[in-house]
Order: C-alpha cells, then structure tokens, then sequence
C-alpha cells in the first residue's frame, strides 16, 4: 500500500499500543508489539484477537482477513526487537522520564534512517526527541481511542522534525485509512488542549453538585450533540491519564484553568481510573 511504512514496532501494549499494532497490521504492515511486562503483552494480544473476532461478526472484514492481521503480529518483551523497524510507535506510560528513557534507548538501537514517533496526548515533542541523536526523525502521532475505529491522527511535529519525517508519516496514516491533521508542539497539542478543560469543568459540576453525573453527561450529549458524555469519556479515556495531561497543560501553559480538579485527584487516588478497571464516575460490568 503506498505510503504505508511495511515494519512497523509498537511500544507498549496496552489500549492505545495494541490498538495501533492492529491498525497496523490490518493494513498489511509486519508488527512487533512490544512490552516488557509478560502479562500486559499477553493481554494485549488477546485484545487484539477479540476485537478482529469482533470486526467478522460484524462483516466488516472476513475471516481470513482477521487470521492474517494477527499472523503479522508478533509479541516482543524487549525493546531490542524494535531494531529492525523502519517506523516506532511509542505508546507508553504518560511519562516524561520514562518516554525519554524509552527513546534514548530506541535511538541507541534503531538504525539511522528509523522514524521514532510518540502516541503523546500531551508531552512535547521536542523535550521526547532531546534525549535522542535524531531530533529530525522524531515526531508526535497521537492516535484515538479506540484506535481501529478513530479516523483522527495528529501529527506534531517537533522543532527539530524534518519535512521529509513529517511528510512519510502523514503518507503512513493516510495508507492506514486515517485523516492526519497537523499540530504545532505546544502542551496537548489540539485534541486535548480543547477537550482536557472541558473534561476537568464536567469533574468541577459534578463536584460542586451542579448536577448527577448522569445530569452532567445528558446535557452534553442532548444539548451539545457529543456522542458521548464528558465523564462517561473520561472514564474510556482513563482517570489516570486525564490527570496526567491536565498537570502537562498546567505546568506547561501556566494557566490556572487547567489545574486538575480535586474531585479528579481523589479519584485516581482511590484507585477509581475507569472502564479500565470497571470502576470511574460510573461502574461497569
């Protein structure tokens, strides 16, 4: 497929990481999903065969289509096995130190002309390729949730990222089916930089007994016409990671209306960080 990158490897297999392996690989691409924690790529994988399970029940693909997306998997546990990739796509921990640890090490394996991209909500690029020798060949490709589904890619692009970088990798998510836009580096970028405060006002309503979370989620859907509620989407997205991308446009926009909101910290605190573990402003089955 033109413009498609054919060896591809994704660090980190959780929601976002093997949600890009399978998009990937739908597309013909050969991918090595990558995760140091034996369970989570384990999970990972079984992620993966579901929802292709899930795509030929509803004859969106076939079966063979779905056997062959899965046969061009195939599970890492050490980020070695990223070496002979001509695009990386880091899909880790929302971390700063941890993504820089990730990509120094990337940088030291990965051959010269490899693309190492992040799946950042929120972290600036430019501090990510820092910890590189290739600033040019580092760049943001921040997919949706969930990421076979989602038609959004955007693609940020640091101060240092080159035109040919930026160029291959929105050729890539074009090839993927997805619609790239592309953002200037600047904390949350577009997607969360609009949809993070709004997210944290919904906490704030909630908190303030404004409304039920049900109240809170109905006006936005009935009213503003969203498919989906404010807090209802913070729980897909994850608590954790909400308050972990409001403390980046905190800190980085030193603006006042991004602090996170109390509410949202005691429930991360209270280990209440949604879908993921049934349990956020509501509770799932």
């Amino acid at each position: 497929m033109a413009g498609l990158i054919d060896k591809v490897a994704v660090i980190g297999a959780g929601t976002m990481g093997n949600g890009i392996a399978q998009t990937f690989a739908s597309c013909g691409a050969q991918v090595t999903l990558i995760d140091i924690d034996a369970k989570a790529l384990e999970k990972g994988m079984a992620t993966i065969q579901g929802s292709l399970s899930r795509f030929v029940k509803k004859e969106k693909i076939s079966q063979a289509e779905a056997d062959a997306a899965l046969a061009r998997i195939r599970a890492g546990g050490q980020l070695s096995e990223a070496k002979g990739a001509g695009l990386v796509v880091e899909a880790v921990v929302e971390r700063a130190d941890v993504k820089a640890k990730v990509f120094s090490e990337l940088d030291r394996i990965c051959p010269p002309g490899t693309i190492l991209s992040t799946n950042t909500s929120s972290i600036s690029i430019t501090s990510i390729a820092a910890s590189t020798s290739r600033p040019a060949q580092v760049i943001g490709m921040h997919f949706m949730n969930p990421v076979p589904l989602m038609q959004l890619v955007e693609v940020i692009r640091g101060q240092e990222t080159s035109a040919e970088t930026t160029a291959r990798v929105v050729a890539c998510a074009q090839a993927l089916g997805k619609l790239p836009v592309e953002a200037s580096d600047y904390p949350g970028f577009v997607s969360n930089r609009v949809l993070m405060p709004m997210i944290n006002e919904a906490v704030y309503c909630l908190m303030e007994g404004v409304a039920t979370r049900e109240g809170i989620d109905t006006v936005m859907k009935l009213g503003m016409n969203h498919p989906m509620g404010p807090l209802a989407l913070a729980d897909l997205i994850g608590l954790d990671v909400c308050l972990d991308i409001l403390e980046v446009l905190h800190k980085g926009l030193g603006d006042p209306k991004y602090r996170p909101c109390p509410l949202l910290r005691r429930m991360v605190a209270a280990g209440r960080l949604g879908r993921k573990v049934k349990r956020g402003f509501y509770e799932y089955e």
